[in-house]
């Protein structure tokens, strides 16, 4: 019932709430409000009096647990600390991140902008895995406690399962859908086993180019929302997308400056076609998930169309063909 309340006032979070929640921290805020790009909680540039603007986030309930959400932002302050490009939450004068107003939860970040990376620029992705080695340097000093790992189960498994069972799956596209996405979780698992045993740490967990904000300095890495453990290649993988020649030479771009900072296990290249096609599973049921937020039909008006799961199908079977393919090759 709690759950269920907190849900129902999240739908209804108006500007003025965030500016009271705000507020309550001793702050005082200009009037300036500006939305950011994103849709699985509410985030805002809150223009601040006699100070920079700060970016406010509020969580969404039900995802992650207090504990974890500490867990991430503790993750993070250390990487900031050890002056890696990161942007972690601000603490209050009682050293506290994590921030209750009612029934909200949020946090509040340094703001900072920027542009996305160059995948084409060498030097962007070589500075770009210096970062993220260093990242996953820290990383792997300890586990998460409270955060999940990235696995089949819960990339593949389950949501499939989920779409099946919740009928956003046109009628004529079902039997398709469930026959092709049953073969693909065979084939993820047999990427799994050629890669052997593989060593988790914690990540960023979804490192794409709209989490990274280029600079003249270099990049800033935000929004560890996803963090979790999981292999090193998860971190990398979604800097490489084209032909096999192109991603080749892209994935020795990222690896000349990650070896620099941290080794690399080339075994973990079995994984990036199996965590491509997790992702996309993944991704459809998370926007099934959140369809009966107001918010997302109006951002994602294609998915739950005809042309949206012909179209899955279709990049699905793709992926069943690359991941049949020879691995990268790593020089």
């Amino acid at each position: 019932m709690a759950e269920s309340n907190a849900k129902k006032a999240f739908a209804q979070l108006t500007p003025d709430h965030m500016l009271d929640a705000i507020e309550s921290l001793g702050l005082r805020c200009d009037g300036r409000f500006l939305a950011l790009n994103s849709y699985e909680n509410r985030v805002y540039q809150i223009g601040i009096e006699d100070q920079s603007p700060l970016v406010a986030k509020f969580y969404r309930p039900g995802r992650w647990s207090d504990q974890a959400i500490m867990e991430e932002h503790e993750y993070t302050q250390t990487l900031a600390a050890l002056e890696i490009p990161v942007i972690a939450p601000d603490k209050d004068d009682k050293d506290v991140s994590l921030h209750q107003y009612g029934p909200y939860r949020f946090a509040l970040y340094p703001c900072r902008g920027g542009r996305a990376p160059e995948l084409d620029n060498p030097e962007h992705l070589e500075q770009l895995g210096r970062f993220i080695a260093r990242i996953h340097a820290e990383g792997a000093t300890k586990k998460f406690k409270y955060r999940p790992e990235l696995d089949i189960e819960s990339f593949a498994i389950e949501p499939r399962k989920y779409l099946l069972d919740h009928d956003f799956i046109p009628a004529h596209l079902i039997e398709a859908y469930q026959s092709l996405t049953e073969d693909l979780i065979k084939q993820i698992q047999q990427c799994f086993d050629r890669a052997g045993e593989v060593h988790n740490i914690r990540l960023h967990g979804d490192c794409h180019p709209g989490n990274i904000l280029w600079t003249d300095d270099g990049p800033h890495i935000v929004d560890f929302d996803d963090a979790r453990t999981g292999p090193a290649i998860q971190d990398l993988w979604m800097f490489l997308s084209g032909d096999r020649t192109y991603m080749t030479a892209r994935l020795a771009d990222l690896l000349e400056g990650y070896t620099q900072f941290y080794d690399f296990n080339p075994i973990e290249l079995h994984l990036v076609e199996a965590l491509r096609t997790m992702r996309l599973i993944h991704y459809s049921a998370w926007l099934a998930r959140r369809w009966d937020d107001p918010a997302f039909p109006l951002a994602f008006p294609w998915f739950n169309s005809m042309n949206y799961w012909e179209e899955q199908i279709l990049i699905l079977r793709e992926q069943a063909s690359l991941m049949n393919e020879p691995v990268l090759v790593w020089d």
